[in-house]
């Protein structure tokens, strides 16, 4: 006997017909979309997480001493000292108490006042502990406790503001302490848990998946992207994995309103123990300097210059004195290589150095005038937010040279030669800029600035800028590499059409 069914009738026939078989037997009949389609996985299960890292994750409250007479009177909460002070840079004054206030001494006295709150996670069973730098800063007094209530008076061993960590000491034994788990095997999308104390309340357990590795948000280090929920009083508290290890610090978000909006980074815990191990060895943390200013490079610079693609970090200037001038780098230079790193943004350079032991050498690869040379270089140590000092100042007394001709000016520039006193002063070889309209205005060029360089070729005089003028391409945008103040920059001067 022969029957007619329709489509989608027959689909639910035959899953029907699966789901008896299945019962019946075991089996399920297998589907073209089953086939194609991966196993589904249900959520995971943090429970035994919380079980297993908990108890070695702990509150850290601050108090700082302030003057009795700058008190006005009242305290704000814990965690609200910690919001305004993370996100607006300050902690915000306490609030008057209502009614009469009581007489005060004359001279000034100290008092100790709650601070703010954070979080931390223990490293060694005697009592060293990891958190925020910003957690502790200024902080009087540091108080960490525990998930059994225990609370110790913290010592700090040091901070390092660059990296925002910071290692403090409780004197305690046998306390439960963190596995540290490889950043390298972290992938994007996996599962992550965050324990904290959010605005106080502690052993707050939150969850999400990693967003993004290597984030650079222009810090020293990159940084992990999450989705977990973080709030004040989380900073300083670990990220962790599916496999109960800590795999960075939670310490920042991204906000509009000063509470989570879906985006929070961590510190990685790789860099964050090279930093930790600094600290408790020495109490503080030695990074290398070669001492230059660095800016990033342009797509359309790169095409113009020979470089090809947009990489490699732009020396803006100089330190004199510094390692780097000792070696023989020069502003307008690109750094595409330091030893065997390859620099594809300004930042990869910055932390490479970083990174360097100072007294370490090194090589430089640079592209300079549209070739390629390496550089020996022996790292420094410093201060790593060191600027070039000294202001420029234009010699307005002395007679200026003969300006350019008609080559300058077809471009609308207006140039002259450097005098001996600006070439003392400015310790650069170039022309000076009298005039920009036209061409060069609109490509940003103005009255003061200093010609370095023509189309890959060197200008020192006015002669020079002239012949590199005529040599240049006039179908194809003009590179000018030029100095303003201190910093060296590319323009492009783009042919009239």
């Amino acid at each position: 006997m022969m029957f007619k069914v329709e489509g989608h009738k027959l689909r639910s026939y035959l899953f029907a017909f699966g789901v008896a078989c299945s019962a019946a037997t075991g089996f399920v009949p297998a589907t073209p979309a089953m086939a194609q389609t991966p196993q589904a996985r249900g959520l995971p299960d943090f429970a035994d997480l919380v079980e297993q890292v908990g108890p070695a994750v702990v509150g850290i409250r601050t108090v700082e001493k302030v003057s009795a007479r700058s008190g006005g009177g009242g305290e704000m909460d814990e965690e609200m000292q910690e919001f305004f002070r993370r996100f607006f840079g300050q902690p915000l004054p306490g609030n008057p108490r209502p009614g009469p206030r009581p007489n005060r001494p004359q001279q000034p006295q100290e008092e100790e006042r709650p601070r703010g709150v954070g979080s931390g996670f223990i490293l060694s069973a005697d009592g060293y502990v990891m958190t925020n730098a910003h957690v502790i800063e200024d902080a009087s007094e540091i108080l960490v406790t525990l998930t059994d209530k225990r609370e110790f008076k913290a010592k700090l061993i040091g901070a390092d503001k660059r990296s925002d960590v910071a290692v403090v000491k409780i004197e305690a034994s046998s306390l439960p302490v963190v596995k540290i788990g490889d950043i390298s095997k972290l992938r994007v999308g996996e599962w992550v848990m965050a324990i904290g104390s959010p605005f106080g309340l502690e052993n707050t357990v939150t969850a999400g998946i990693v967003s993004a590795k290597q984030r650079d948000t222009g810090d020293l280090v990159p940084l992990i992207q999450t989705d977990v929920a973080i709030n004040p009083g989380n900073s300083g508290g670990p990220l962790i994995n599916l496999r109960g290890e800590v795999v960075g610090i939670n310490s920042q978000i991204y906000s509009r309103s000063g509470g989570y909006m879906g985006i929070s980074f961590s510190i990685p815990i790789d860099e964050a123990i090279r930093v930790s191990e600094q600290l408790r060895a020495t109490g503080r943390v030695s990074r290398g300097l070669i001492g230059v200013t660095i800016g990033t490079v342009s797509k359309d610079v790169a095409e113009s210059i020979g470089l090809g693609k947009a990489r490699g970090a732009l020396v803006n200037s100089v330190v004199p004195g510094s390692a780097a001038d000792k070696a023989g780098v020069k502003e307008g230079d690109i750094i595409t290589k330091y030893g065997d790193k390859v620099i594809e943004t300004p930042s990869d350079l910055s932390r490479s150095v970083a990174s360097t032991k100072p007294g370490a050498k090194s090589t430089l690869t640079l592209f300079r005038n549209g070739a390629s040379r390496e550089l020996a270089i022996t790292v420094a140590e410093g201060d790593p937010e060191a600027k070039p000092s000294g202001k420029r100042q234009q010699d307005r007394d002395e007679p200026q040279p003969k300006p350019s001709s008609a080559a300058g000016k077809s471009l609308g520039l207006v140039v002259s030669d450097l005098t001996d006193a600006q070439k003392k002063e400015l310790k650069v070889r170039g022309v000076r800029i009298d005039a920009a309209t036209d061409a060069a205005a609109k490509a940003g060029l103005r009255e003061g600035d200093v010609i370095l360089s023509v189309g890959n070729i060197e200008v020192a005089s006015v002669k020079e800028f002239e012949s590199a003028i005529a040599k240049a391409d006039k179908n194809k945008p003009l590179s000018v590499l030029f100095r303003r103040g201190e910093w060296a920059q590319y323009a492009l001067i783009r042919p009239a059409r």
